[in-house]
């Protein structure tokens, strides 16, 4: 399991984002309020952006959040308009590690899972590594749960690169319904592809993890926030509701789909 963030809107710096808010990341590494299986997440953190040149781009550690003496000046010289974040719980038999530590990222896409999938190194990766595509398949560093669902996500793309992202998790969620057999998944998923962040709470056989969005907070004017717990004290953050996407677009609207 792990606690996750993202934003989008304004430009701001990564410290705003990851290191301000009073209930953030970095508090919720040692003392998340809302994890059922953990106390700590203490397996290593990174984050993710759209650099200048529009491509993504991204940071990771495998040592705990608060044990990086870079942070803060990462925090203060680096800005964008979407970030995403991830501090990890390492799910056991999934090794921690570089290959390991989320956000992942291709050309286009920033991915985040909280989550687990139960029997996954056995019963599960088995049958996933058959499904995708080899030149998919060959670019997977790890041996998580978490970068295998990205590498789903982008088989499915490559068979149609039309394919709006959120019907391609839709269409995730139906081939790993059929893979998992009697297996359990915990699928908290977020993606930014530039401009928008899609957020997903659902679970198969299985409570979801929480997970809360606010359009209105006071300390983000315009921004848009997602998040595994509220990252601030302000009253307008909201659950995501069971098994449904949320759509977040800085020209839009919230949307919330119902799968």
């Amino acid at each position: 399991m792990c606690r996750l963030a993202a934003y989008v809107g304004p430009e701001i710096s990564l410290g705003d984002f990851l290191l301000k808010p009073t209930h953030g990341l970095m508090q919720q590494s040692w003392q998340p309020r809302e994890m059922n299986d953990a106390r700590l997440n203490a397996d290593g953190y990174g984050f993710a952006w759209f650099a200048a040149d529009n491509l993504p781009a991204r940071f990771t550690n495998f040592m705990p959040i608060w044990s990086d003496t870079n942070l803060e000046a990462l925090g203060r010289t680096l800005f964008s308009d979407l970030w995403l974040a991830s501090v990890r719980s390492a799910t056991p038999g999934l090794m921690t590690g570089q290959s390991n530590t989320q956000p992942f990222i291709d050309e286009q896409l920033l991915f985040l899972h909280n989550g687990r999938i139960s029997d996954f190194g056995t019963r599960v990766r088995p049958r996933l590594r058959q499904l995708l595509a080899p030149e998919i398949e060959a670019t997977v560093q790890g041996n998580t749960d978490s970068e295998y669902l990205f590498a789903l996500l982008r088989h499915i793309l490559t068979q149609d690169a039309d394919l709006p992202i959120d019907e391609s998790l839709i269409e995730l969620l139906n081939i790993l319904e059929d893979l998992l057999g009697e297996q359990t998944a915990l699928l908290n998923i977020i993606v930014a592809d530039g401009e928008r962040i899609y957020a997903l709470r659902h679970a198969i056989r299985d409570e979801c993890p929480s997970l809360y969005f606010t359009t209105d907070d006071d300390d983000y004017p315009e921004g848009l926030l997602v998040a595994s717990e509220p990252l601030t004290e302000s009253k307008f953050w909201q659950a995501v509701p069971p098994h449904h996407i949320l759509i977040l677009d800085p020209e839009e609207p919230a949307q919330l789909l119902s799968l």
